[in-house]
């Protein structure tokens, strides 16, 4: 199933609306869609890197705008729908510890699996659940999809398709390196302010206790 998903998603670079095909699976992506936009966007910056710009634009916006789906449902939802998409997904498990980790970190987590290949359909439905600010959601996804999808077109648009070797080879490296940095800010500024350093007890976080069950109501 997940391969003809997949193999379906890659034939819409050839397609001759292929620029709403990528905004659709992206925005998609972001809530409920199991293939993300990756592939996609890389094969269409392959076929015209003049153009892998725009293209990355267009999945940056389409990625938040489908993250707010994804925070409503959340939100709104989860005893619903949110769950049921979970499930269906196999992100359940992961769910519990999402919830406690965006709960301690906030942001942080937002620009850390947001840029990164960690379903960001995952970050956006708890951030809804947990009653996320609004506007910190926002901020962090803008950034972190913005840096992930822009690096690509940026990097196509410069250097062309030769550049798609070093993309495959080498881009969770320079997403690590980026995120190392922000992060870092991030953790210098609370510890200037007096900050403490939250514990890191959410790795092994339980279902029971990472989260109140979907029929309670989050804090808002």
């Amino acid at each position: 199933m997940l391969n003809r998903l997949y193999q379906w998603t890659l034939a819409k670079a050839a397609h001759r609306h292929a620029e709403v095909w990528l905004f659709v699976i992206s925005f998609m992506e972001s809530s409920f869609f199991p293939i993300p936009p990756h592939p996609l966007l890389g094969l269409m910056c392959l076929a015209r890197p003049k153009q892998a710009l725009r293209y990355g634009f267009i999945c940056t916006a389409a990625s938040v705008l489908g993250g707010l789906l994804g925070y409503a449902i959340g939100h709104f939802l989860f005893a619903t729908v949110g769950q049921s998409l979970l499930d269906a997904l196999g992100l359940a498990k992961s769910f519990p510890v999402a919830a406690c980790y965006l709960r301690e970190f906030g942001a942080e987590i937002i620009l850390i699996k947001g840029a990164t290949p960690i379903p960001f359909k995952l970050i956006t439905i708890t951030a809804g659940f947990i009653g996320l600010p609004l506007f910190t959601f926002l901020w962090a996804s803008i950034l972190s999809r913005g840096f992930q999808f822009m690096l690509v077109g940026v990097l196509f648009w410069k250097f062309g398709a030769p550049i798609k070797a070093f993309l495959e080879k080498y881009l969770v490296w320079v997403s690590g390196a980026f995120l190392v940095l922000v992060v870092g800010g991030f953790i210098a500024a609370g510890l200037l302010t007096g900050g403490q350093k939250p514990s890191d007890a959410c790795s092994a976080a339980a279902p029971a206790a990472a989260a109140p069950s979907a029929a309670t109501a989050p804090a808002r």
